[in-house]
């Protein structure tokens, strides 16, 4: 952290920038947004710059509008990794279903299997760890073709047994915005009926939908012994789209059975 304060100093002294510059100019930010958290004593830079104090989040934001530094590229600096804040939001449980609105930093990248045993064939299944010959980084700008700008995406609580088995809890969902008007024919089985994401004023919900005048009945599945929920419509609840995706784990079945 140290280093961050002095990778800070010499960016204040390309500038040009004297304490009193860099005082003054956090004035103007302060006076603009209302808030003296944003100023920055002189006696305060001097700190962040030779003893590692950490600034706060309102000081780091105007230290970055006064050096035309990128706010997450500065965090980086003090050890604070923007891009794993969703890896960490997944590896901590939540037991209520809710929408995920964590977006990547632009040029983040992820691990992705580059090259693959030329053997395989991709029209069986297979256990693909074992046929991955190289893992490289694939910038997420690259999957810009698979239109994920229509989507977002939704966890399935660890309690929500409501569309169990066709969706497990603790499942990572995704969801077409595009598509919130409930469709109520045209499936000839339960894999082929469209399960909604809904928003209502206790959290949200997953789960088949059908439409009787102004109430919304969401359906779970059979299986999961759930109960039927109903809700005035649109008072009480919101279609946030139709779930299209769905990345889970297939071993919940034991921990079913073990609560009952």
């Amino acid at each position: 952290m140290e280093d961050a304060g002095q990778r800070l100093k010499r960016v204040r002294e390309r500038l040009n920038l004297r304490y009193r510059d860099v005082e003054e100019a956090s004035q103007i930010i302060a006076d603009r947004r209302g808030n003296d958290e944003y100023v920055i004593a002189l006696s305060r830079l001097a700190d962040i710059e030779n003893k590692g104090t950490v600034p706060s989040i309102f000081r780091l934001y105007t230290l970055c509008a006064i050096y035309r530094l990128d706010l997450l590229e500065v965090i980086d600096w003090y050890g604070v990794d923007a891009g794993k804040l969703a890896a960490d939001a997944m590896a901590v449980q939540v037991s209520a279903t809710h929408l995920i609105d964590l977006s990547p930093p632009e040029g983040a990248e992820i691990r992705f299997p580059i090259s693959l045993d030329p053997g395989v064939d991709l029209r069986k299944t297979a256990f693909l760890s074992r046929q991955i010959q190289r893992w490289g980084k694939l910038p997420l700008a690259l999957l810009d073709g698979m239109d994920l700008k229509n989507h977002r995406y939704g966890f399935i609580g660890t309690e929500d047994w409501t569309m169990y088995p066709l969706i497990q809890p603790g499942s990572l969902v995704l969801i077409d915005d595009t598509k919130r008007k409930l469709v109520t024919s045209g499936w000839t089985n339960e894999f082929e009926r469209p399960i909604y994401f809904l928003e209502h004023r206790n959290g949200y919900l997953a789960g088949w939908c059908t439409l009787s005048e102004d109430m919304l009945i969401v359906h779970a599945h059979p299986a999961s012994y759930s109960d039927v929920t109903i809700f005035s419509y649109p008072s009480e609840v919101d279609i946030i789209g139709q779930i299209t995706g769905v990345a889970m784990r297939l071993d919940q079945g034991r921990r079913r059975r073990g609560r009952s």
